[in-house]
Protein backbone atom coordinates (compact mmCIF):
# COMPACT_ATOMS: atom_id res chain seq x y z
CA UNK A 1 0.00 0.00 0.00
CA UNK A 2 1.66 3.16 -1.47
CA UNK A 3 1.37 6.49 0.34
CA UNK A 4 2.97 9.99 0.51
CA UNK A 5 3.34 12.71 3.05
CA UNK A 6 3.10 16.49 2.64
CA UNK A 7 4.17 19.21 5.02
CA UNK A 8 2.40 22.23 4.42
CA UNK A 9 3.99 26.06 5.77
CA UNK A 10 5.54 28.70 4.22
CA UNK A 11 7.84 28.42 7.39
CA UNK A 12 9.16 25.22 6.49
CA UNK A 13 10.40 26.20 3.11
CA UNK A 14 12.27 29.28 3.96
CA UNK A 15 13.99 27.51 6.82
CA UNK A 16 12.27 28.79 10.31
CA UNK A 17 11.34 25.66 10.91
CA UNK A 18 13.20 22.30 10.33
CA UNK A 19 10.46 19.33 9.07
CA UNK A 20 10.59 16.60 11.75
CA UNK A 21 6.70 15.43 11.12
CA UNK A 22 8.04 14.01 7.59
CA UNK A 23 11.06 11.58 9.19
CA UNK A 24 8.79 10.12 12.14
CA UNK A 25 5.75 9.93 9.95
CA UNK A 26 7.76 7.69 7.22
CA UNK A 27 9.16 5.05 9.83
CA UNK A 28 5.82 4.63 12.10
CA UNK A 29 4.52 4.06 8.45
CA UNK A 30 7.05 1.34 7.43
CA UNK A 31 6.76 -0.36 10.66
CA UNK A 32 3.27 -0.50 10.15
CA UNK A 33 3.28 -1.96 7.00
CA UNK A 34 2.91 0.59 4.33
CA UNK A 35 4.97 2.18 1.43
CA UNK A 36 5.88 5.75 1.85
CA UNK A 37 6.17 6.21 -2.31
CA UNK A 38 7.09 10.30 -1.74
CA UNK A 39 7.80 13.48 1.25
CA UNK A 40 6.63 16.17 0.35
CA UNK A 41 7.00 20.13 1.52
CA UNK A 42 4.89 22.73 -0.11
CA UNK A 43 3.76 26.38 0.68
CA UNK A 44 0.57 27.92 1.85
CA UNK A 45 -0.82 28.29 -1.29
CA UNK A 46 -4.32 26.97 -2.30
CA UNK A 47 -3.43 26.33 -6.09
CA UNK A 48 -0.09 24.49 -5.25
CA UNK A 49 -2.11 22.56 -2.27
CA UNK A 50 -4.72 21.16 -5.20
CA UNK A 51 -2.16 20.56 -7.65
CA UNK A 52 -0.13 18.65 -5.69
CA UNK A 53 -3.01 16.55 -4.18
CA UNK A 54 -4.15 15.46 -7.66
CA UNK A 55 -0.50 15.10 -9.07
CA UNK A 56 0.57 12.78 -5.39
CA UNK A 57 -3.04 10.66 -5.61
CA UNK A 58 -1.79 9.60 -9.18
CA UNK A 59 0.64 7.79 -8.13
CA UNK A 60 -0.08 6.56 -4.11
CA UNK A 61 -3.19 4.99 -2.42
CA UNK A 62 -2.80 7.64 0.58
CA UNK A 63 -2.36 10.60 1.15
CA UNK A 64 -1.15 12.29 4.91
CA UNK A 65 -0.97 15.98 5.43
CA UNK A 66 0.30 18.06 7.51
CA UNK A 67 0.30 22.17 8.58
CA UNK A 68 -1.99 24.94 7.57
CA UNK A 69 -4.73 24.13 10.39
CA UNK A 70 -4.26 26.99 13.02
CA UNK A 71 -6.75 30.40 13.79
CA UNK A 72 -5.12 32.44 11.41
CA UNK A 73 -5.60 34.05 7.88
CA UNK A 74 -2.28 32.35 6.45
CA UNK A 75 -3.85 28.30 7.62
CA UNK A 76 -5.93 27.92 4.53
CA UNK A 77 -5.43 23.99 4.33
CA UNK A 78 -9.14 23.41 5.65
CA UNK A 79 -10.87 26.23 3.45
CA UNK A 80 -8.80 24.61 0.45
CA UNK A 81 -9.24 20.95 1.25
CA UNK A 82 -13.05 21.88 1.15
CA UNK A 83 -12.79 23.23 -2.69
CA UNK A 84 -10.84 20.25 -3.90
CA UNK A 85 -13.61 17.76 -2.56
CA UNK A 86 -16.25 20.38 -3.70
CA UNK A 87 -17.88 20.71 0.12
CA UNK A 88 -18.59 23.22 2.49
CA UNK A 89 -17.59 24.28 5.69
CA UNK A 90 -20.20 23.70 8.65
CA UNK A 91 -19.53 24.21 12.52
CA UNK A 92 -19.20 21.09 14.42
CA UNK A 93 -20.36 20.84 18.03
CA UNK A 94 -18.51 18.03 18.84
CA UNK A 95 -15.61 19.74 17.76
CA UNK A 96 -16.58 22.77 20.02
CA UNK A 97 -16.72 20.73 23.18
CA UNK A 98 -13.08 19.08 22.40
CA UNK A 99 -11.51 22.64 21.98
CA UNK A 100 -13.26 23.79 25.69
CA UNK A 101 -11.82 20.76 26.79
CA UNK A 102 -8.28 21.22 25.88
CA UNK A 103 -8.43 25.07 26.57
CA UNK A 104 -8.85 25.01 30.15
CA UNK A 105 -10.39 28.89 30.33
CA UNK A 106 -12.76 28.21 27.79
CA UNK A 107 -14.71 31.49 28.90
CA UNK A 108 -12.36 33.39 27.56
CA UNK A 109 -12.23 31.46 23.79
CA UNK A 110 -11.81 34.20 21.12
CA UNK A 111 -13.53 33.94 17.35
CA UNK A 112 -10.38 32.79 15.71
CA UNK A 113 -10.35 29.95 18.18
CA UNK A 114 -13.89 29.30 17.94
CA UNK A 115 -13.42 29.13 14.16
CA UNK A 116 -11.50 25.78 14.58
CA UNK A 117 -15.32 23.99 15.17
CA UNK A 118 -15.48 24.68 11.37
CA UNK A 119 -14.72 21.54 9.55
CA UNK A 120 -15.19 20.34 6.32
CA UNK A 121 -18.92 18.93 6.11
CA UNK A 122 -18.01 15.66 3.74
CA UNK A 123 -15.56 14.14 5.89
CA UNK A 124 -14.67 11.99 9.09
CA UNK A 125 -14.12 14.03 12.00
CA UNK A 126 -11.30 12.72 14.06
CA UNK A 127 -11.03 14.55 17.43
CA UNK A 128 -8.05 16.49 18.40
CA UNK A 129 -7.66 15.53 22.17
CA UNK A 130 -4.13 17.14 22.27
CA UNK A 131 -4.96 20.69 20.71
CA UNK A 132 -7.44 22.37 18.59
CA UNK A 133 -7.64 21.68 15.18
CA UNK A 134 -9.83 18.85 14.39
CA UNK A 135 -8.46 16.25 12.20
CA UNK A 136 -10.00 15.01 8.75
CA UNK A 137 -10.41 12.26 7.22
CA UNK A 138 -11.48 12.42 3.17
CA UNK A 139 -11.96 8.88 1.43
CA UNK A 140 -11.82 9.72 -2.63
CA UNK A 141 -12.38 7.44 -5.20
CA UNK A 142 -10.57 4.61 -3.38
CA UNK A 143 -8.04 6.39 -1.83
CA UNK A 144 -7.48 8.59 1.64
CA UNK A 145 -6.45 11.98 2.59
CA UNK A 146 -5.79 12.69 5.92
CA UNK A 147 -5.00 16.30 6.77
CA UNK A 148 -3.27 16.64 10.59
CA UNK A 149 -2.02 19.38 12.74
CA UNK A 150 1.40 20.76 12.34
CA UNK A 151 2.36 20.70 15.45
CA UNK A 152 4.58 17.52 15.90
CA UNK A 153 2.96 16.47 19.49
CA UNK A 154 -0.48 16.63 17.86
CA UNK A 155 0.27 15.07 14.96
CA UNK A 156 2.42 12.03 16.86
CA UNK A 157 -0.26 11.55 19.47
CA UNK A 158 -3.18 11.31 16.62
CA UNK A 159 -1.37 9.35 13.85
CA UNK A 160 -0.48 6.94 16.91
CA UNK A 161 -4.08 6.50 18.54
CA UNK A 162 -5.96 6.91 15.49
CA UNK A 163 -4.45 7.52 11.82
CA UNK A 164 -2.45 4.49 11.94
CA UNK A 165 -4.78 2.01 13.92
CA UNK A 166 -7.85 2.85 11.17
CA UNK A 167 -5.60 2.56 8.17
CA UNK A 168 -4.13 -0.83 9.01
CA UNK A 169 -8.10 -1.79 9.30
CA UNK A 170 -8.87 -0.45 6.00
CA UNK A 171 -6.11 -1.77 4.48
CA UNK A 172 -4.45 -4.61 6.41
CA UNK A 173 -1.00 -3.71 4.71
CA UNK A 174 1.62 -6.59 4.83
CA UNK A 175 4.32 -6.91 7.45
CA UNK A 176 7.51 -5.19 7.13
CA UNK A 177 10.28 -7.20 8.59
CA UNK A 178 13.32 -5.72 9.70
CA UNK A 179 16.50 -6.01 11.69
CA UNK A 180 18.98 -3.45 12.72
CA UNK A 181 22.54 -3.68 13.54
CA UNK A 182 25.38 -1.26 14.76
CA UNK A 183 28.80 -1.80 13.78
CA UNK A 184 31.83 -0.31 14.59
CA UNK A 185 35.20 -0.32 13.06
CA UNK A 186 33.97 0.30 9.08
CA UNK A 187 34.03 3.30 7.33
CA UNK A 188 30.82 3.10 4.82
CA UNK A 189 32.62 1.80 2.03
CA UNK A 190 34.92 -0.82 3.79
CA UNK A 191 31.85 -2.08 5.05
CA UNK A 192 30.11 -2.58 1.85
CA UNK A 193 33.25 -4.02 0.53
CA UNK A 194 33.55 -6.46 2.92
CA UNK A 195 30.03 -7.76 2.79
CA UNK A 196 29.52 -7.58 -0.89
CA UNK A 197 29.60 -11.21 -1.72
CA UNK A 198 26.52 -11.31 0.92
CA UNK A 199 24.79 -8.36 -0.16
CA UNK A 200 25.05 -9.94 -3.66
CA UNK A 201 23.13 -13.11 -2.42
CA UNK A 202 20.52 -11.96 -0.67
CA UNK A 203 16.80 -13.61 -1.77
CA UNK A 204 15.01 -11.98 -4.01
CA UNK A 205 12.88 -8.61 -2.00
CA UNK A 206 15.84 -8.03 1.06
CA UNK A 207 17.39 -5.11 1.02
CA UNK A 208 19.94 -3.88 3.02
CA UNK A 209 20.59 0.26 3.99
CA UNK A 210 23.53 1.71 5.14
CA UNK A 211 23.55 5.00 7.65
CA UNK A 212 26.92 6.09 8.48
CA UNK A 213 26.76 8.71 11.12
CA UNK A 214 30.62 9.48 12.55
CA UNK A 215 32.12 6.81 14.17
CA UNK A 216 29.55 3.99 13.60
CA UNK A 217 27.64 2.49 10.91
CA UNK A 218 24.32 1.52 11.40
CA UNK A 219 23.21 -1.47 8.90
CA UNK A 220 19.18 -2.86 8.11
CA UNK A 221 17.95 -5.92 6.80
CA UNK A 222 14.53 -5.87 5.02
CA UNK A 223 12.46 -7.88 3.36
CA UNK A 224 8.13 -7.22 3.21
CA UNK A 225 6.27 -10.23 4.05
CA UNK A 226 5.58 -11.68 7.59
CA UNK A 227 5.95 -15.24 5.67
CA UNK A 228 9.64 -14.72 5.52
CA UNK A 229 10.44 -14.83 8.88
CA UNK A 230 12.77 -18.14 8.27
CA UNK A 231 14.44 -16.29 5.86
CA UNK A 232 14.45 -13.21 7.49
CA UNK A 233 16.63 -15.32 10.55
CA UNK A 234 18.75 -17.19 8.29
CA UNK A 235 20.30 -13.73 6.49
CA UNK A 236 21.01 -12.49 10.30
CA UNK A 237 22.81 -15.85 10.86
CA UNK A 238 25.10 -15.37 8.16
CA UNK A 239 25.31 -11.86 8.48
CA UNK A 240 26.53 -11.60 12.23
CA UNK A 241 29.22 -14.73 11.77
CA UNK A 242 30.69 -12.28 8.94
CA UNK A 243 30.79 -9.54 10.91
CA UNK A 244 31.45 -10.67 14.32
CA UNK A 245 32.72 -8.90 16.84
CA UNK A 246 32.39 -5.48 15.27
CA UNK A 247 28.52 -5.94 15.51
CA UNK A 248 27.96 -4.35 19.29
CA UNK A 249 23.92 -4.25 19.22
CA UNK A 250 21.52 -5.83 16.80
CA UNK A 251 19.07 -3.55 17.46
CA UNK A 252 18.03 0.19 16.87
CA UNK A 253 19.63 1.83 19.68
CA UNK A 254 21.27 5.09 20.20
CA UNK A 255 25.02 4.44 21.35
CA UNK A 256 24.58 7.17 24.53
CA UNK A 257 21.30 5.13 25.78
CA UNK A 258 23.12 1.50 25.18
CA UNK A 259 26.55 3.03 27.35
CA UNK A 260 23.57 4.53 29.63
CA UNK A 261 21.90 0.63 29.75
CA UNK A 262 25.01 -0.79 30.82
CA UNK A 263 26.32 1.21 33.44
CA UNK A 264 22.58 1.05 35.03
CA UNK A 265 22.98 -2.51 35.12
CA UNK A 266 25.84 -2.88 36.36
CA UNK A 267 25.31 -0.04 38.98
CA UNK A 268 28.19 2.30 37.59
CA UNK A 269 28.63 6.02 38.42
CA UNK A 270 29.99 7.94 35.23
CA UNK A 271 31.31 11.44 34.67
CA UNK A 272 33.33 13.05 31.99
CA UNK A 273 36.21 15.76 31.74
CA UNK A 274 35.82 17.10 28.02
CA UNK A 275 37.77 19.91 26.40
CA UNK A 276 37.72 19.46 22.26
CA UNK A 277 33.98 17.32 22.72
CA UNK A 278 32.94 20.91 24.80
CA UNK A 279 30.54 18.74 26.68
CA UNK A 280 28.85 16.72 23.64
CA UNK A 281 29.31 14.24 25.57
CA UNK A 282 27.46 14.99 28.73
CA UNK A 283 24.86 16.49 26.22
CA UNK A 284 24.25 12.81 24.56
CA UNK A 285 24.44 11.21 27.88
CA UNK A 286 22.00 13.28 29.43
CA UNK A 287 19.64 13.20 26.51
CA UNK A 288 18.56 9.99 27.74
CA UNK A 289 15.72 9.99 30.01
CA UNK A 290 17.20 8.19 33.79
CA UNK A 291 20.72 9.12 33.08
CA UNK A 292 20.65 10.74 36.71
CA UNK A 293 21.15 6.87 37.55
CA UNK A 294 24.22 7.00 36.41
CA UNK A 295 25.54 9.86 34.75
CA UNK A 296 27.06 12.41 37.64
CA UNK A 297 28.31 15.22 35.98
CA UNK A 298 30.73 16.64 33.70
CA UNK A 299 33.58 19.30 33.53
CA UNK A 300 33.95 21.31 30.30
CA UNK A 301 37.67 21.86 30.65
CA UNK A 302 38.39 24.09 27.62
CA UNK A 303 40.71 26.81 29.25
CA UNK A 304 43.88 25.50 30.67
CA UNK A 305 43.32 27.01 34.02
CA UNK A 306 40.36 24.73 34.43
CA UNK A 307 42.42 21.79 33.68
CA UNK A 308 44.80 22.48 36.65
CA UNK A 309 42.59 24.51 39.41
CA UNK A 310 39.37 21.71 38.83
CA UNK A 311 41.04 18.35 37.75
CA UNK A 312 44.21 19.01 39.03
CA UNK A 313 46.29 18.35 35.65
CA UNK A 314 50.14 19.34 37.24
CA UNK A 315 51.32 21.91 34.92
CA UNK A 316 54.73 20.66 34.49
CA UNK A 317 52.74 17.69 32.59
CA UNK A 318 50.93 20.63 30.28
CA UNK A 319 54.09 21.76 29.97
CA UNK A 320 56.07 18.98 28.43
CA UNK A 321 53.58 16.78 27.28
CA UNK A 322 51.66 19.25 25.48
CA UNK A 323 47.85 19.80 25.62
CA UNK A 324 46.71 17.27 22.87
CA UNK A 325 48.94 13.83 24.60
CA UNK A 326 47.99 10.94 26.50
CA UNK A 327 49.53 12.30 29.36
CA UNK A 328 46.82 15.65 29.49
CA UNK A 329 44.42 12.98 28.92
CA UNK A 330 44.89 10.21 31.70
CA UNK A 331 45.44 13.51 34.29
CA UNK A 332 41.95 14.75 33.09
CA UNK A 333 39.77 11.17 33.31
CA UNK A 334 41.68 10.51 36.83
CA UNK A 335 41.18 14.17 38.15
CA UNK A 336 37.38 14.00 37.07
CA UNK A 337 37.07 10.38 38.50
CA UNK A 338 38.08 12.02 41.87
CA UNK A 339 36.24 14.94 41.92
CA UNK A 340 32.94 13.25 41.20
CA UNK A 341 33.62 10.20 43.36
CA UNK A 342 32.46 8.42 40.32
CA UNK A 343 33.51 4.80 38.95
CA UNK A 344 33.96 5.32 35.36
CA UNK A 345 35.05 8.42 33.42
CA UNK A 346 35.84 9.70 30.26
CA UNK A 347 38.39 12.60 29.54
CA UNK A 348 39.01 13.79 25.37
CA UNK A 349 41.31 16.56 24.52
CA UNK A 350 42.45 17.38 21.07
CA UNK A 351 42.18 19.65 17.87
CA UNK A 352 38.50 20.09 16.42
CA UNK A 353 39.22 22.73 14.20
CA UNK A 354 39.54 24.10 11.93
CA UNK A 355 42.42 26.42 12.61
CA UNK A 356 44.97 24.85 15.45
CA UNK A 357 47.06 22.20 13.99
CA UNK A 358 50.46 21.95 13.53
CA UNK A 359 52.88 19.78 11.05
CA UNK A 360 53.54 17.48 14.57
CA UNK A 361 49.90 17.58 15.76
CA UNK A 362 47.31 18.79 12.90
CA UNK A 363 43.34 19.36 13.05
CA UNK A 364 41.25 16.15 14.02
CA UNK A 365 44.12 14.77 16.55
CA UNK A 366 42.36 13.68 19.41
CA UNK A 367 43.53 11.47 22.82
CA UNK A 368 40.81 9.61 24.59
CA UNK A 369 41.43 8.09 27.92
CA UNK A 370 38.69 5.85 29.43
CA UNK A 371 38.74 4.98 33.58
CA UNK A 372 36.75 1.97 34.64
CA UNK A 373 37.63 1.55 38.31
CA UNK A 374 41.46 0.92 38.66
CA UNK A 375 41.64 0.10 34.80
CA UNK A 376 42.60 3.00 32.21
CA UNK A 377 43.23 3.20 28.53
CA UNK A 378 43.89 5.90 26.66
CA UNK A 379 43.91 5.89 22.81
CA UNK A 380 44.64 8.56 19.79
CA UNK A 381 42.66 9.30 17.35
CA UNK A 382 43.13 11.07 13.94
CA UNK A 383 39.94 12.35 12.68
CA UNK A 384 39.49 14.42 9.86
CA UNK A 385 39.31 18.21 8.99
CA UNK A 386 35.86 19.28 10.17
CA UNK A 387 35.13 20.80 13.58
CA UNK A 388 31.50 19.08 14.15
CA UNK A 389 32.35 15.79 12.20
CA UNK A 390 35.30 15.36 14.89
CA UNK A 391 33.02 16.55 17.75
CA UNK A 392 31.01 13.58 16.91
CA UNK A 393 33.25 10.91 16.07
CA UNK A 394 35.09 11.98 19.17
CA UNK A 395 31.99 11.57 21.36
CA UNK A 396 31.25 8.05 19.69
CA UNK A 397 34.98 7.00 20.10
CA UNK A 398 35.10 7.76 23.47
CA UNK A 399 31.58 5.99 24.29
CA UNK A 400 32.81 3.39 22.46
CA UNK A 401 36.15 3.00 24.56
CA UNK A 402 33.93 3.34 27.82
CA UNK A 403 31.43 0.49 26.66
CA UNK A 404 34.25 -1.92 25.28
CA UNK A 405 36.24 -1.53 28.97
CA UNK A 406 33.15 -2.19 30.83
CA UNK A 407 31.93 -5.02 28.59
CA UNK A 408 35.25 -6.75 29.45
Amino acid sequence: MKTAIVTIGDEILIGQIVDTNSAWMAEKLTQAGFEVEEMLSIGDDAQQIKATIDDVFSRVDVILMTGGLGPTKDDITKKTLCEYFGTTLVSDNAVLENIKNVISNFTTLNELTRNQAYVPKDCTVIQNKVGTAPITWFDHIGKVLVSMPGVPYEMRYVMETEILPRLQKKYDPDTYLKRVFLVRGYTESALASYIADFEDNLPEGFGLAYLPSPGLMKLRLFVRGGHRLQEMEEQVALLTDLLGDAIIAERDIALEKMLGERLFEKNLTFGTAESCTGGNIAHLITSVAGSSNYFKGSVVSYANETKTDVLHVPLDILSRCGVVSEEVAIEMARGVKQLLNVDCAIATTGIAGPDGGTDLIPVGTVWICTVYKNKTIARKYQLGKYREANIMRASTNAMLQLLEMIEE
